[in-house]
């Protein structure tokens, strides 16, 4: 067989194999996926409010859901500062690019922790080892969230428009083989994401963890001060950072 036709059956036998390389994500669904992503992680700073429903299936079978709601300030180059008001805790996290810093209000007490690098990524990552708490909401402050978001999606589709907040959104859904999850993000030239649901579908009921967020502010003003933590006088610092089944952070050393 001559090359220029050992060339072409070569040719026509690849242009028929099956697209095994292909994205699992439809078109549609990454295409918008990719926008809000590279829209967020462009933002040198953000502010953005949050409430959280976090489920659980107790012994009797019986599923309850554990609300908090909070603040979060971040900004790639300094740090961030996070509140979170729930059931049993009223908690403030900062970080200043080195230390991450963790004061529980009503307990009067303090936990800090090292971060190996001055990264957000890498803060994150370190509280989440440290404190056992996912913080599943962390991975949109990430560098590269979309590489963390689609890591292990199987299958990604864009389900349709909805309203969040009165504001139109696209909804979209993917899955893993331990979780599937879905995110609703506004459209429009600050494409960024209104909520965010993971749902344990492995696990007795099927739990979710919900997260939905508002008004964000692309260029809020940042003093770095406010990411650095200075205990009051009086306040008890303890060593060992917990998370109990309701998604708290645990002071239980300050009881």
């Amino acid at each position: 067989m001559g090359r220029s036709l050992l060339a072409a059956s070569l040719g026509l036998a690849l242009s028929c194999a099956p697209a095994w390389s292909q994205s699992p994500i439809d078109k549609d669904a990454n295409d918008i996926l990719v926008a809000s992503m590279n829209y967020l992680k462009g933002l040198k700073a953000f502010s953005v409010d949050y409430d959280t429903d976090h489920e659980i299936v107790d012994k009797a079978g019986q599923k309850l859901q554990y609300s908090a709601s909070g603040s979060l300030l971040a900004s790639r180059g300094e740090g961030f500062r996070m509140t979170r008001q729930g059931p049993l805790a009223d908690v403030e996290v900062t970080f200043d690019g080195k230390v991450i810093s963790l004061y529980g209000k009503t307990l009067n007490a303090f936990a800090q922790i090292d971060s190996p690098g001055p990264s957000i990524d890498e803060a994150v990552e370190e509280f989440r080892v440290s404190t056992g708490l996912d913080a599943a909401g962390a991975d949109l402050m990430s560098s590269d969230p979309y590489s963390v978001l689609t890591e292990g999606v199987t299958e990604g589709t864009l389900v349709g428009e909805a309203f969040i907040g009165g504001e139109v959104s696209d909804h979209l859904a993917f899955r893993t083989d331990t979780v599937d999850w879905q995110i609703w993000i506004r459209q429009g030239d600050q494409p960024l994401p209104l909520k965010y649901v993971i749902t344990t579908k492995w696990v007795t009921g099927a739990p979710q963890y919900a997260l939905r967020l508002s008004n964000w502010n692309v260029a809020p003003k940042v003093d770095a001060k406010l990411f650095s933590f200075t205990p009051p006088a009086d306040a008890k610092k303890i060593e060992q950072i917990n998370s109990d089944e309701t998604g708290e952070l645990s002071l239980e050393d300050a009881e």
